[in-house]
């Protein structure tokens, strides 16, 4: 037997049932007014199950014994007897499970599958002053999961049109059982139930076997209790090759079979559904070329033209196919035909030529006109090569042409085009100077265009300088001092256009712009700024400062902040001070053609002077090791902040007086008073406030000495006072404490303030079953007197506590010491308050 995990005590289910007679008050029941009960209840092995002793709802029986009979015996068998907190358990109820009794309430823990029978429960229920005998028939059935399914086919290889079936089996499970059947593709996707093949049974039928059947096979199989998926199986159908089927890229075809250029890439392509794959073999006007699906030609010649065979086998069947097709080759001329529009006769008309040479044949290249026009009409024809001349003048802006060729080895034929249009717009012109501005270099650009626009370079006299070029013309010049102050014109031509359009440049010393004067006050930082007005024939420029001393102003000095871009560049003085970095600075701008310079003039100002300061208080703290001071300002100035000083100012009467020092700095301009700590209370010190601005110091305010700290007596009273509140609270702590531990020498004090009971107070004892029950208890509790874990067998009965016995409290008297336990005398306190000044 078990209880708990304490050693097992010795079986005594049968004593306890001796003694219901006695526990019921010695009133036993007839048999007519037992109760009795019966139902059934549903455990899952290796789970818990509770099998109650009458209603949920009704109070836990006195005394009860359970019982088991086996399904199937008739013989019952002892579980387990309990009585309040006593619970016995019968030998061997580990074949039930892990078996536990409390409060009347059965309990099997991990289930077996020999708990399935007939439960008993035997018990006395409390009822209206007496016991009630009950019983309770509980059939428990024990239901089995399903385990683990494994998937059995009659074979992993079957040929398409055999007979195939798929067993799912599982070892253990509670019947009914259901099963479910799942098929997946070899390259997965989802899961589908086979249809029409009796996918809901233990046994999947594939008859006859086709290919779709191929993949993988899950069974499910589940009861009332769970459900469980096995493992997936694979399941090969094997068949094949159909008869291939052959691709040719690029796909050409003709009569009779598929064409291809001359030095194109062809991909032959063979595919014959097969399992396991097909073998693939290529032939080539009867020979062996090539092994694999797949036959690629690199830049075919005239030579391999001709038959291609695929062959296909399956190795595993034993079995063959096989297709042809033809291959021709064609030889049209390399790349595609070639279109474009050159300038003629001065620029009046435009000559169109189409050019696409080689092939066999050769290509038969023809120019067709505009498609606005309602008929196209020739306007040159001939074989790899063909021009035609087209009048500029008769020719709208925009005007398509196209030239057509066609060759045999080109169904769709091919064709180029060009567009006759002149650009928007107009030339532009820029300028600039080569590294050392020995160089100045002209250069116009017009892009665009069909034909390109023809540009050139002309002088303010009209003379042509340099060679005409299309699109972009350059003209380079020597900066030989006479180029300042010249102007040059580029003149653009197109035979769509009857008018020329030009660009004009000058070459100009570049200008200067920057404020004639800039005013700082001192310590702050001025910023002289200078840009270059206009592009001046867009010549690079290089600018520079200069200081009062003529000295050039380079990057990296720590006086000086130098900025640059294109076109400008900023000069900052920092911390600029009065007088020395005032006066004449000096912006120049230097390029291929000149020089140009622009003067500016820096003004540094003083700061105005910072306020009067007076010191309106100045007082000690009351430990003097602190002093409060206050001042105002007189008059208006710059103010940047205040600095406190002090020094000592007794001194021997030959000694110079001692500097001063800043007890106090960085004080903010808005504050007007400060707490300062740290002084030696034995020594008198003078202090003195100055108001501060970037710069300098205003005067400083009269010296004075701190005040002595007024005489406050109010903390100190209240200090006495919380201290006498204290002392009265602890002296009438101890009082009480006195008097409980003084009981006997004191006990009126100690009734008046405690209230106790008195010494033969018990109880009462409230029915002659009640006296009667607990004579019982006394009985009983005197072997085992002393050991408090044994509790008392009769429900509802409780034991009074032995008069006289100070370890047993009573209900209605407090918790106290017992009198003369202790020996100590009373105290005597006395209250002394000090009060300080």
């Amino acid at each position: 037997m078990e209880r708990g995990r304490a050693s097992p005590p010795p079986w005594r289910g049968p004593w306890i049932l001796c003694l219901l007679p006695a526990l019921a008050g010695g009133q036993p029941l007839a048999a007519g007014e037992a109760a009795y009960e019966e139902w059934r209840a549903t455990g899952v092995r290796g789970r818990a199950v509770e099998l109650s002793c009458g209603p949920a709802a009704a109070a836990p029986p006195a005394v009860v014994f359970w019982s088991f009979t086996p399904q199937g015996e008739g013989l019952p068998r002892a579980v387990a007897v309990g009585s309040g907190r006593e619970v016995a358990m019968a030998p061997g109820t580990g074949m039930l499970g892990r078996v536990t009794l409390r409060n009347g309430t059965l309990e099997l823990r991990e289930l077996r599958v020999a708990a399935r029978g007939r439960f008993l429960c035997q018990g006395l229920f409390p009822e209206r002053g007496r016991l009630r005998v009950g019983y309770a028939a509980i059939l428990l059935r024990v239901l089995v999961p399903v385990s683990k399914p494994f998937v059995r086919p009659t074979t992993a290889a079957a040929a398409e049109g055999a007979a195939v079936a798929l067993t799912c089996t599982v070892r253990e499970g509670t019947e009914p059982l259901s099963f479910s059947w799942q098929h997946q593709e070899p390259r997965g996707g989802p899961s589908v139930t086979p249809a029409g093949l009796g996918g809901s049974r233990a046994e999947l039928q594939l008859t006859p076997a086709n290919r779709s059947h191929t993949g993988w096979y899950i069974c499910t199989v589940s009861n009332e209790v769970n459900n469980h998926t096995s493992d997936p199986v694979y399941l090969d159908i094997v068949y094949g090759p159909d008869e291939p089927a052959i691709r040719v890229e690029p796909f050409s075809p003709e009569q009779g079979g598929f064409s291809a250029g001359e030095r194109e890439d062809v991909v032959l392509s063979c595919l014959a559904p097969s399992n396991p794959p097909s073998r693939y073999v290529w032939l080539h006007n009867g020979s062996q070329v090539h092994v694999g699906q797949t036959y690629v030609i690199t830049a075919i010649a005239r030579n391999q033209a001709g038959t291609y065979t695929c062959l296909a086998e399956n190795s595993h069947l034993q079995t063959r196919t096989q297709a042809t097709v033809v291959l021709t080759v064609y030889y049209p001329p390399a790349g595609s035909p070639s279109c474009s529009a050159l300038a003629s006769d001065d620029q009046r008309d435009v000559a169109l030529r189409c050019r696409w040479l080689g092939g066999f044949p050769p290509a038969r290249l023809r120019w067709v006109g505009p498609q606005e026009e309602e008929e196209e009409r020739l306007m040159g024809t001939g074989f790899s090569m063909a021009t035609r001349i087209q009048s500029g003048a008769a020719t709208r802006n925009g005007s398509s042409f196209s030239c057509l060729a066609s060759h045999p080895a080109l169904p769709l034929g091919a064709a180029c085009g060009t567009t006759l249009w002149v650009p928007s717009g107009s030339p532009t012109c820029a300028a600039a100077a080569t590294k050392g501005d020995e160089y100045v270099m002209l250069r116009c650009r017009w892009e665009g265009g069909t034909p390109l626009v023809t540009l050139r370079w002309r002088d303010s006299a009209g003379r042509t300088l340099g060679d005409p070029a299309p699109s972009t013309a350059v003209l380079v010049l020597s900066t030989d001092g006479s180029l300042g102050g010249r102007e040059f014109v580029c003149a653009a031509a197109h035979p769509l256009r009857a008018a020329a359009a030009e660009c004009r440049l000058r070459l100009e010393v570049p200008e200067l712009e920057a404020e004639s004067e800039v005013a700082v006050l001192e310590g702050g930082e001025a910023q002289l700024a200078c840009r270059q007005r206009g592009s001046s024939g867009s010549l690079g420029a290089t600018l520079a400062w200069y200081d009062p001393k003529e000295r050039e102003v380079t990057p990296g000095l720590a006086k000086y902040l130098l900025e640059q871009g294109e076109g400008w560049v900023n000069l900052t003085v920092r911390d600029a001070e009065w007088p020395g970095d005032s006066g004449m600075y000096r912006c120049t701008a230097t390029n291929a053609v000149g020089t140009a310079s622009l003067p500016v003039r820096l003004r540094v100002d003083r700061y105005p002077a910072p306020p009067n300061v007076t010191i309106s208080k100045l007082r000690y703290t009351r430990a003097r090791t602190e002093v409060r001071l206050e001042w105002r300002t007189q008059g208006s100035g710059n103010l940047t902040g205040f600095v406190v000083q002090r020094r000592q100012t007794k001194k021997p009467l030959r000694e110079t007086p001692s500097p001063w020092e800043t007890a106090a700095g960085d004080i903010e301009p808005h504050s007007r008073d400060r707490r300062l700590g740290g002084l030696d209370p034995a020594v008198l010190y003078a202090f003195r406030v100055l108001a501060v601005n970037h710069r300098t110091a205003g005067h400083p305010s009269e010296v004075q000495t701190p005040a002595e700290p007024p005489f406050e007596a109010y903390p100190a009273v209240t200090g006495a006072a919380v201290a006498g509140m204290l002392v009265a609270t602890a002296a009438s702590l101890l009082a009480v404490h006195c008097i409980a531990r003084h009981r006997e020498t004191l006990p009126r004090l100690h009734d008046l303030l405690f209230r106790t009971a008195g010494p033969g107070a018990q109880e009462p004892v409230g029915t002659a079953e009640d006296a009667e029950a607990a004579a019982g208890e006394e009985e009983e509790a005197g072997p085992a007197q002393g050991d408090p874990s044994v509790p008392s067998t009769a429900a509802g009965a409780e034991a009074a506590p032995a008069q006289g016995d100070p370890s047993v409290p009573s209900t209605a008297e407090p918790l106290s010491a017992a009198p003369g336990t202790t020996d100590d005398p009373p105290v005597n306190v006395t209250i002394a308050v000090t009060g300080t000044p």
